[in-house]
């Protein structure tokens, strides 16, 4: 009897340890701004709680995250939210070189220039125009300096490089407006703070983006989209890419989707799987972000509760 028992408890071990090696494996990256952080959690619920494997949140930037998939490494094997044509220098490189697979399911995204509906009711602004104007550049500068403070983004956003050329081909430094390159929770609460002191401030925006919930803020219209006055060249294309970009009209409305690294199809085929089935409204990832900025919710929470409202949806991406 003995014998018996010490075979099935070695058998039980050997089959929990069997079920631990082959569990599949994820990592994740977060690049930081809030819709990417809910999709990356959304992602890994779902590995972890409705899929039984291992998934594993790595923060970091594009270049990070892209740098780290192509290497197939397994230091990070997907992007959560890639916005196409933002960050086509990464994908021009690793999808051709086969190192990365992007989503056929993308959501679609629209981005421009915003400040508060205070500041523009009162300074009589509609348009990014509007914002080179003495009196507008004035009201904006809130330090002293003589500048006007414009947000364009974090450190390593693809998108902050296309606006800072942007603003110039505007017209904007020319008048005075100074580009601010700050991390997107320091952008929050800056606007939240220049409505509540009644001061101008103007901000990259996009929507999905928890700021629709978070306060009462206006898109400026731009010249329409005109591939002629859009050519952006990214730093990883090439060292003088400042000086070689025109950008002079509004963006076109983005494609965004998830991506995942090539290496990780042989080793986690069931991820992959969830992954091309994988889909997202504007709407979900707005209130999703929503949740995280304002209600300072916690992200895995957050995901969550989503799935747990969204079960019929879960479950189809995992062919249930």
């Amino acid at each position: 009897m003995k014998i018996i028992k010490t075979t099935l408890v070695a058998g039980l071990i050997s089959l929990f340890a069997t079920f631990s090696t082959f569990a599949e494996k994820v990592k994740i990256g977060d690049p930081g701004w809030t819709g990417a952080t809910a999709i990356a959690n959304l992602l890994a619920a779902v590995v972890n709680d409705k899929m039984g494997g291992e998934a594993e949140l790595v923060p970091g930037n594009n270049t990070a995250i892209y740098g780290a998939i192509d290497r197939s490494k397994g230091e990070i094997e997907v992007h959560p939210d890639i916005w196409l044509p933002n960050q086509q220098a990464y994908t021009n490189d690793l999808v051709p070189k086969g190192t990365l697979k992007l989503s056929s399911k993308p959501y679609e995204g629209n981005q421009g220039y915003c400040v508060s509906q205070q500041f523009a009711k009162k300074m009589n602004i509609t348009a990014i125009e509007d914002l080179a104007r003495p009196e507008v550049v004035k009201a904006m500068d809130s330090d002293g300096n003589g500048k006007g403070e414009f947000w364009i983004g974090a450190d390593g956003w693809a998108s902050a490089n296309v606006n800072q050329v942007k603003l110039r081909d505007y017209g904007l430094y020319d008048a005075g407006i100074e580009p601010i390159r700050a991390a997107e929770a320091v952008k929050n609460a800056r606007v939240l703070d220049s409505i509540k002191k009644g001061e101008g401030y103007a901000f990259y925006c996009y929507k999905p983006h928890a700021i629709w919930g978070m306060a009462d803020v206006v898109m400026l219209t731009e010249p329409k989209f005109d591939p002629a006055k859009y050519k952006m060249v990214q730093p990883k294309e090439d060292a003088d890419w400042y000086k070689k970009s025109y950008v002079a009209s509004k963006d076109a409305l983005k494609q965004i989707q998830i991506g995942w690294g090539t290496s990780l199809e042989a080793k986690s085929p069931a991820i992959v799987d969830f992954f091309k089935n994988f889909q997202l409204s504007a709407d979900d990832v707005s209130l999703m972000a929503y949740q995280i900025s304002v209600e300072k919710k916690q992200p895995a929470d957050v995901a969550r509760t989503w799935m747990k409202n969204n079960k019929s949806k879960v479950d189809g991406w995992l062919g249930l």
